[in-house]
């Protein structure tokens, strides 16, 4: 099996694989914790860098500009 290294070409890995084969995929995605990114925002949100994105979103909900995901 051919190594795939950049997003396109696990998206298109991706979809070849088999309905249980992505099943198993998102199964392990969903698990994955603390990763970089993880890390990363945990870091920052410490560091207060996430502090005035915070003030933002309070407003837009106090604004009444939050809405539902779909």
């Amino acid at each position: 099996m051919k190594a795939v290294s950049t997003v396109e070409e696990i998206k298109s890995a991706i979809e070849n694989l088999s309905l249980s084969e992505r099943g198993e995929l998102v199964r392990w995605l969903h698990g994955w914790q603390n990763d970089a990114w993880d890390h990363q925002i945990s870091s920052d949100a410490v560091a207060g860098k996430l502090n005035e994105l915070m003030v933002e979103v309070d407003q837009e909900i106090d604004q009444g500009k939050l809405r539902e995901l779909p």
